[in-house]
């Protein structure tokens, strides 16, 4: 509460021109102790096909999986057998075999192997299928949320879209998190939907795709739109394209006092810009960081001429008029 009154107090200084007070400095200090340059560095997009493309493979089964077990030649022998929370599964004349952590094809052999102990068969010919996979869904987490059916080829574009819209604050730098893989899978989805199709990988159950979020830049003040506006995958950010994407500044925008608020470990700084020369070309156009703050204060009689319009315009005129006879 007492950070957002000093908020206030800065803005109301800044926007009637007076000097900054001492007392609200103190927050410029930083939030936090920033972190180490090996922190959130980031992850070098995966290039191993065999991780991006597995192709078919052997399911895994886990607890809670249905599972129906068959044995050639024995018509009667096809229970649907549910896996308990300990990871094993009742079957009959072998009773309890653990299969949870196997493959269907290695937990086939396993109770081919206990008929064949059993003294039931000889080389018996077992197949399991995974009927209903407690685990055949993939989350989705970060920017986006979702938890999301994964039945046969699914891929990770079909995924995201089933979770919902991608909102423009949502990275395009996608990474999952699968069992059995040591490293994140990282893929970049770019914004050139040719590219973006190879980066269409294959999602597997229990897969978690995490969607981080893109840095932004907030706009305040006098500008047509404000709010946050988010920085573009590989593409900077200049002072005219924020600019322009809140809808330009507007009349009663005071454009030698636009101020580019930046945090840059424990400083955050304050740099005026006079946007008009800018506009005109007879300065740079700044680059634009993440979480930048560009505010542009009011002019207060320029806001009381646009809030009133034409009527307002004709008062001050005739005030004008009346105080120089």
């Amino acid at each position: 509460m007492v950070l957002s009154k000093n908020l206030a107090g800065w803005f109301v200084a800044l926007s009637l021109g007076l000097a900054l007070p001492s007392a609200l400095s103190a927050q410029f200090s930083g939030p936090a102790i920033p972190a180490s340059p090996d922190t959130n560095q980031p992850h070098p997009a995966t290039t191993d096909t065999s991780i991006l493309m597995p192709g078919l493979r052997d399911p895994i089964i886990y607890s809670g999986d249905l599972l129906t077990v068959r044995v050639y030649g024995l018509a009667e022998f096809a229970p649907p057998v549910r896996v308990t929370v300990d990871g094993n599964v009742q079957l009959p004349l072998i009773g309890l075999v653990p299969v949870a952590g196997l493959t269907a094809n290695r937990a086939a052999d396993l109770v081919a192997q206990r008929l064949t102990t059993a003294g039931m068969f000889v080389n018996p010919q077992v197949t399991i299928q995974v009927t209903e996979a407690a685990t055949q869904f993939a989350t989705v987490a970060g920017e986006m949320h979702g938890i999301v059916p994964v039945a046969g080829d699914r891929r990770l574009l079909d995924v995201l879209a089933a979770a919902g819209a991608m909102p423009v604050t949502a990275s395009h730098v996608i990474t999952v998190l699968r069992r059995g893989v040591a490293e994140p899978i990282v893929v970049d989805l770019g914004t050139d939907p040719t590219k973006s199709a190879k980066a269409d990988i294959s999602i597997l159950p229990g897969d978690k795709i995490i969607v981080s979020r893109v840095g932004v830049v907030y706009i305040l003040g006098a500008f047509k739109t404000q709010g946050a506006i988010p920085l573009q995958q590989n593409s900077p950010l200049t002072l005219m394209q924020a600019a322009a994407l809140s809808g330009g500044a507007g009349f009663e925008g005071r454009f030698k006092d636009l101020a580019i608020v930046r945090t840059q470990g424990l400083t955050r700084t304050v740099v005026k810009i006079d946007i008009a020369k800018v506009l005109k070309g007879n300065a740079p156009d700044p680059v634009l960081q993440a979480d930048d703050i560009v505010f542009l204060p009011t002019d207060a009689m320029k806001a009381a001429i646009k809030g009133g319009g034409i009527n307002t315009l004709t008062s001050l005129a005739s005030i004008l008029i009346f105080a120089f006879r």
